[in-house]
């Protein structure tokens, strides 16, 4: 209960439908008495001030644990903790996909590399089941062309990108807040 004085409080209700405090606003005429604390306003009298308590996320567990819980784990790309996940065919390629993620990192986004130990549809299986945004495949294919074979995980395959395009484009939505959508410039190839 606020004892102090008036009192702004946001709630915000979580996933399935509970209200909880988390940011306050709220005046505190109590604690100023209490520890006879003044000061000299602009006229040259001694004034009791009043504090101001803010509390922007209430609690920080308590605002992430409810944002986690909203999105189910499946944060957007831009609250991802892993942006994007290269996935490496074949060991000739891990070299590549290293270079790419170090590039990816020095533009301030969350990229690894799969060790590459496990068969691509367990790596792929493996990546949606983290709950990473972005995955790319790359292969031979890619190494040789210098691009990267793209699958979001909300929109399936989105084509193959230039390595600079791809992370241009994913720098953009960390930046902007928003999620992927757009195709690569090579299309997809669709299953028959």
């Amino acid at each position: 209960g606020a004892f102090y004085g008036p009192k702004i409080d946001l709630k915000i209700k979580d996933a399935i439908g509970r209200t909880w405090q988390c940011s306050t606003v709220q005046c505190d005429f109590n604690l100023p008495e209490r520890f006879d604390l003044e000061y000299v306003s602009a006229e040259g009298t001694k004034e009791r001030p009043i504090m101001v308590h803010r509390a922007i996320f209430g609690s920080i567990e308590r605002f992430f644990g409810i944002l986690v819980e909203s999105y189910a784990g499946d944060l957007p790309l831009w609250l991802a903790p892993v942006q994007m996940r290269l996935l490496p065919v074949t060991d000739a390629v891990k070299d590549y996909c290293h270079d790419v993620a170090r590039q990816a990192k020095k533009m301030g986004l969350r990229v690894e590399v799969d060790r590459g130990n496990e068969r691509l549809p367990k790596q792929i299986r493996n990546a949606e089941q983290s709950r990473v945004p972005v995955m790319s495949v790359v292969g031979m294919k890619e190494l040789e062309e210098g691009t990267l074979a793209v699958r979001s995980r909300k929109l399936g395959d989105l084509g193959s990108f230039t390595v600079d395009g791809l992370l241009s484009e994913l720098k953009r939505c960390d930046d902007e807040a928003v999620e992927m959508d757009v195709m690569g410039d090579v299309p997809a190839e669709t299953e028959k």
